[in-house]
């Protein structure tokens, strides 16, 4: 690592719950306990160093924060700083060497800390005058932002002149050091332009805010958040709850909501409550156990895996053991279920029950739970009548059940709701198809589109009938948020016939395949009203729970933002960008792709970082990988091949990409590819992980891999051997964040030789993820902006902001859909943002929190990339995609 850690922390949970705070909200939390009555004369010196080493990354100290840290006794100081840099190196992947094969790719610290510290703050100011002011937070040319003298801490000329109005102007507020008569460091000199070229970095500081009190209380509400979501949680939001749940207080089965929506995060809840407390937290799993797979998930979790109950967790999975009282308290649970609903269950998984009951021993206890020993007779397709067990509980129980095959099934008669709606959608039966689904909501929404085409096949040009739009609204009150805005986006887009159809299996990393669809195209006419109950359902919830807000503040690039869905299979990223959503390129003409490896020992791993080249048409024009290192007149440049990553330092490859230069030479689009050569799944490695940075904000000369510019970070994980993290559009100098997988049958040792199936995919991807074919966080925001706000401030893609006003006559569903279109303004904003959102409750969605932070201002904040609103206080309640997501949760009707 190249910064030593002087104070380890106390355990590797303490370490994730520190990033968890970081990275999620932001903040540092300081222990008031942990705190002197006044600042310390050589914690205020340290702080020095300190802001130096964090504006080396791309952060700032606000002055709040930078004033407790300065009450901390050295030592304690010197423990909280190494370890808030060691998180931000940890989630930035700088926490280890990253050196290429060839060390002149492509083509000494000072001894004063606050000399350097200085010098960074000027290179910043030259490069992007835009800087945060560490006491306020505004930024921008028009604040007047600059570089108090001698201490270099950024002050806006608001702050500096109100601070001088109270008689506090000749002291820095930040650090409190006597100000010079200048007040401000001069920026245009020859000094500060030699640090501007050498040092770079057109970005923006990102602020770090302080919270108050221990970090188990700060996370309590966050873990509540994560609970009440709708959908299979994210790895990186699953890590987060493990973490949350390990400090959670003792008295935590009383903290639990009373319900958990979601079967896999109830699991993980309840397996940690039988790690704190043993046989003794029984009875409140007991509570919250209402299927036999809650308790099959229950074993999964208790073993460390994730509940999924997937086959590909199952082949790895190695089952605890249990002692007798939880074995006999488990069982119970069982007992106590209704035994048809038992059996059914035990079938439903019957491979995992089997290795289940070798867990249980359920024969040992058949005398006192004969309903389980029962069912694991059937289980295991034992004939009641001749097996002993089974004779023996037969004569305890009323009316033994019999095991009837599946021959036998057929013959009777019986099929399974899957196969009675199949029979009657295929004779073209849809309303008897949609009384039977009528039952099962979900799966009515999840088939909208399968019943709509065969409706359209069966009586072309006919409208729907009332009276299943009835029954197809009724089924969308009830659904659950995921299976809404994936009928929503299936519906929406312009199908044609024989088009590519992208799908994402279920499974712990996101494959995806491609196939040709010749089915009836849904007429548009025919989704319409269906389009319309969605979007009347999506403001309905939106404003369900019955908060109000005094005005929402939306980002009109929201659009550009998928919705985020399979999110159990989504990679752990540094910036959470839903897959397949479009973001802009930063500013500048080169990017660098990284990709760094470690090995296990005794196994040779040997990863390749590739870039395959299409123009507008998808024909392939080059590549760049290790057969071929540089493409073109050095428009791209590969690092050199590693073909092995011993630890401790593992290997790094690097591809520098000239945007221009790509484009010039004929190419449209750039994939970056990782496969694993020697066919090693990604799940073996020791640490593996691949993003990408802003190469025209790095310094020149020094180390290859500058953690203040990375943009993304993505870490390899699962069973797959072939990762395609993202798309490059280099005309409209965008990238499609795909965090794909793709088979790698029989070795994918050459993005050359697959060039056509790479390009295939690749096409088919962003014609699936286009804005027009996928939900988005903007039909999201702005359906709850309308059902919670009567003012709405959207900001554009060009900067200028424009107002909407409800009507006093305008049903929330009318100004949703005016809002979701963006027609019907009220005209410009007639003042800037901060003032807009000072002293109000606000709801704010942005894609970028560059905002300066009103005074004065709460509500809620969802933001996907850092900036000056992160230094709002905490009645600004923060916000993820998935939580934005769980807020659609289906509310009766008042």
């Amino acid at each position: 690592m190249p910064r030593a850690i002087t104070a380890p922390f106390d355990s590797d949970v303490d370490l994730d719950l520190g990033s968890f705070l970081l990275r999620r909200r932001g903040a540092v939390c300081v222990a008031p306990g942990d705190l002197l009555p006044g600042p310390d004369a050589w914690s205020v010196r340290g702080l020095v160093a300190l802001d130096a080493d964090l504006a080396r990354r791309g952060y700032l100290l606000t002055s709040q924060l930078r004033s407790t840290l300065a009450r901390s006794a050295p030592t304690r100081l010197a423990e909280i700083g190494d370890g808030l840099l060691a998180r931000i190196d940890h989630l930035l992947g700088a926490d280890r060497e990253h050196v290429p094969l060839f060390r002149r790719f492509p083509d000494a610290v000072p001894d004063h800390a606050q000399l350097f510290y200085s010098r960074q703050i000027r290179a910043f100011l030259l490069n992007q005058p835009r800087q945060p002011c560490a006491h306020c937070g505004r930024r921008g040319a028009e604040a007047g932002i600059g570089a108090l003298a001698p201490c270099a801490h950024l002050l806006c000329a608001a702050c500096l002149a109100g601070l001088t109005a109270e008689g506090r102007g000749a002291e820095c507020p930040t650090c409190g050091v006597s100000l010079g008569s200048g007040t401000y460091l001069p920026e245009d000199s020859p000094a500060g332009r030699k640090a501007a070229q050498d040092f770079g970095g057109e970005r923006a500081l990102r602020p770090l805010r302080l919270i108050t009190g221990d970090q188990v209380t700060a996370a309590m509400g966050e873990l509540h958040r994560l609970l009440a979501r709708r959908t299979p949680l994210s790895p990186q939001d699953r890590d987060d709850l493990s973490a949350l749940l390990a400090h959670a207080p003792d008295d935590l089965p009383r903290r639990l909501p009373a319900q958990i929506p979601v079967r896999e995060t109830k699991a993980m809840v309840l397996a940690a409550l039988l790690r704190r407390g043993g046989a003794e937290a029984l009875p409140d799993i007991a509570e919250r156990v209402d299927t036999a797979t809650d308790v099959l998930r229950l074993l999964w979790a208790w073993s460390g895996a994730e509940p999924d109950l997937l086959p590909a967790t199952a082949r790895r999975l190695r089952l605890r053991g249990l002692s007798r009282p939880l074995r006999r308290g488990l069982l119970e649970m069982l007992e106590n279920l209704p035994p048809t609903s038992l059996v059914e269950d035990l079938r439903r998984h019957r491979s995992a029950w089997l290795r289940a009951g070798e867990l249980l021993h359920p024969y040992e206890y058949r005398q006192r739970f004969p309903h389980v020993t029962q069912a694991f007779v059937v289980l295991r397709e034992s004939d009641l009548r001749t097996h002993a067990v089974g004779r023996e509980v037969a004569a305890r129980v009323a009316g033994p059940l019999r095991v009837v095959s599946a021959g036998e099934r057929t013959r009777l008669g019986f099929t399974g709701f899957a196969g009675r709606v199949e029979s009657l959608l295929a004779a073209g039966d849809v309303e008897g198809a949609l009384r039977v689904l009528a039952g099962r909501p979900g799966e009515l929404v999840r088939r909208l589109h399968q019943v709509l085409r065969v409706h359209a096949t069966a009586t072309p040009g006919a409208p729907l009938p009332s009276a299943l739009l009835d029954t197809v609204a009724g089924a969308l009150a009830r659904v659950a948020p995921g299976p809404l805005l994936g009928a929503y986006g299936a519906l929406r887009g312009q199908r044609t016939a024989g088009e590519r159809r992208l799908y994402f299996p279920r499974g712990t990393v996101s494959l995806a395949h491609a196939r040709e669809d010749h089915g009836t195209v849904v007429p548009a006419e025919l989704a319409a009203p269906v389009l319309g109950a969605i979007e009347a359902e999506l403001v309905r919830r939106g404003g369900a729970d019955g908060e109000r807000f005094d005005v929402a503040l939306l980002d009109a690039e929201l659009v550009d933002l998928v919705a985020p869905f399979a999110e159990r299979a989504a990679a752990r990223t540094l910036v959470c960008v839903p897959r397949g959503s479009r973001q802009r390129l930063p500013e500048g003409e080169r990017l660098r792709l990284f990709l760094h490896w470690m090995q296990p020992e005794h196994l040779r791993v040997d990863l390749d970082l590739s870039v395959a080249l299409y123009d507008e048409h998808w024909a392939f024009t080059g590549l760049c990988d290790y057969t071929n290192l540089v493409h073109g007149d050095r428009a791209a440049v590969h690092s050199g091949d590693y073909v092995s990553a011993p630890p401790p330092n593992g290997a790094t490859e690097f591809v520098d990409l000239d945007l221009a230069g790509l484009a010039a030479s004929g190419s449209r689009y750039a994939v970056m590819i990782v496969f694993s050569y020697n066919d090693v799944a990604f799940e073996q490695l020791t640490d593996a992980f691949t993003g990408f940075m802003d190469l025209d904000g790095t310094p020149s000369g020094g180390s290859h891999f500058h953690p203040r510019t990375v943009r993304q970070r993505l870490d390899l994980v699962g069973d797959a051997k072939v990762c395609v993290p993202m798309i490059v559009d280099l005309a409209d100098r965008r990238y499609t964040w795909t965090d794909l997988n793709t088979g790698a049958d029989g070795g994918f040792h050459s993005v050359y030789r697959h060039a056509a199936e790479v390009g295939a995919l690749s096409r088919d991807v962003l014609a699936h993820f286009s804005p027009e074919n996928r939900a988005t966080l903007w039909d999201i925001a702005s359906a709850r902006a309308a059902a919670c706000a009567d003012e709405v401030v959207v900001r554009g893609s060009d900067g200028g902001v424009q107002r909407w006003r409800r009507g006093g006559a305008e049903s929330a569903e009318a100004f949703g859909a005016r809002l979701r279109a963006l027609r019907g303004s009220d005209g410009e904003a007639d003042c800037g943002l901060p003032d807009l959102l000072s002293g109000k409750r606000a709801f704010v969605a942005l894609v970028d929190g560059d905002v300066p932070v009103p005074e004065k201002l709460s509500g809620t904040l969802y933001r996907l990339y850092p900036g000056p609103i992160d230094a709002a206080p905490e009645e600004l309640e923060r916000l993820t995609a998935g939580d934005l997501v769980a807020g659609l949760v289906p509310r009766p009707r008042r």
